[in-house]
């Protein structure tokens, strides 16, 4: 089977979702989704960089550990991963096989028409019980109540930070996107939150109601916070001195979070030594969450696209190189508020800006919209390129600034 063509057919959500398909297919497979523990994280930033910091920490501590995130970079293959091993092409086209004989039962019998993420879910969920994971890391795919993955019971229930996106959606206020994400918290489990003006209220709420019980990070618990060129560092209650291997301040409350869930893991009866939780920290990786991918000249790569991991990235750049100049390359998602990304990124006046419009016409805003939405703020160094011209210009012409690239 061609894996690609063959998810490409569905379309990729729905405005009235449900978790109707989930259902059937769990019930046609088996029920896979009850034959595994789940740690489950909702949130609108921060819940990749979570899932990868509980993965690698569990990893370390000699466990067999699925992971599933969205979207991918490059092929479907990096959304399902066991212990850091992508799922074959064979393994997939396998299961795919399975799954598309069900998708035609389920469409013929149901007016709204089974869609991409419903598909890969499925499928991931059917990997994990097969592969007898130990536990699977979980991320949702958008918003969380009627999210394909919240089929599953978490173990322990995760909600990173919260803000505007996917409005059409989610909901177009803090407080109504806050009750979607929180539609993972399941009765009776544990629930982590990282302290946030009107979201903690309403996720309190949310866990009384189901007898769960809440382990509220709040900002003050992080203590002695540094860093450098290489880790951040903090001491987090009786964690000191841990090295996190993502950059940029945000990531010492997603650090905070993982230790959390550890505490909670090994409340349960489960082994994690402290050098496991230092390794996993000390070592994790992020893709495309300011990654630098070359260092002559540098180049950093992130794939954060709404108001809340832009405002993070350019705090990022700023704390790390304040005294360097910066060139922006830059095409954004069609699904994703440009006009709100480029008014923040354009405070930088002093930055040397290409717009492009991707590698992907049909899913990036045209390159002329955004250097139009662009001169409303600048009057000087902007600029409209194919992404490759973009980038050799940018290797060339600027070899001693800071070449960010994001889409």
């Amino acid at each position: 089977m061609d894996i690609e063509k063959y998810l490409r057919k569905f379309d990729a959500v729905t405005k009235d979702p449900s978790l109707d398909a989930m259902k059937f297919f769990m019930e046609e497979f088996g029920n896979p989704h009850k034959k595994t523990k789940f740690i489950h994280i909702a949130g609108t930033n921060g819940k990749g960089s979570v899932c990868e910091m509980i993965n690698n920490i569990l990893v370390n501590a000699g466990y067999k550990v699925g992971k599933y995130i969205s979207p991918h970079l490059i092929r479907y293959n990096e959304r399902i991963t066991v212990n850091n091993e992508e799922i074959t092409d064979k393994e997939m086209s396998d299961i795919l096989e399975e799954i598309s004989k069900k998708v035609e039962i389920y469409n013929k019998e149901h007016d709204i028409p089974v869609k991409e993420f419903e598909v890969i879910t499925t499928l991931a969920l059917i990997y994990y019980a097969r592969q007898k994971c130990d536990f699977v890391v979980l991320e949702t795919g958008l918003g969380g109540l009627y999210d394909c993955t919240n089929i599953a019971n978490g173990l322990i229930s995760i909600i990173t930070n919260i803000g505007l996106d996917h409005v059409d959606i989610l909901g177009k206020t803090i407080e109504e996107i806050t009750m979607q994400k929180a539609g993972i918290i399941k009765p009776n489990n544990d629930v982590i939150e990282c302290y946030q003006d009107k979201v903690t209220d309403i996720i309190k709420k949310e866990f009384e109601k189901k007898n769960s019980k809440l382990h509220l990070i709040n900002p003050e618990d992080v203590e002695n916070y540094v860093f450098d060129e290489e880790y951040q560092k903090i001491d987090y209650k009786k964690y000191k001195n841990i090295k996190i291997n993502l950059k940029g301040k945000c990531q010492i409350y997603n650090a905070a979070i993982a230790l959390e869930c550890v505490e909670i893991l090994k409340n349960k009866g489960y082994q994690i030594k402290e050098e496991a939780v230092r390794k996993g920290l000390s070592t994790v990786i992020h893709k495309a969450r300011f990654e630098t991918i070359k260092e002559n000249p540098k180049i950093i790569f992130d794939g954060g696209h709404n108001e809340n991991a832009i405002n993070n990235l350019t705090n990022t750049i700023n704390m790390y190189y304040p005294d360097k100049e910066k060139v922006y390359i830059v095409s954004l998602l069609k699904t994703k508020d440009y006009r709100k990304v480029i008014e923040i990124i354009t405070k930088d006046k002093e930055g040397i800006f290409f717009f492009t419009t991707g590698n992907d016409k049909d899913r990036y805003v045209n390159k002329e919209d955004l250097y139009n939405e662009a001169k409303k703020y600048l009057t000087k160094n902007i600029y409209k390129e194919e992404l490759k011209n973009a980038i050799n210009i940018a290797e060339t012409k600027y070899k001693d600034e800071i070449i960010m690239i994001i889409r």
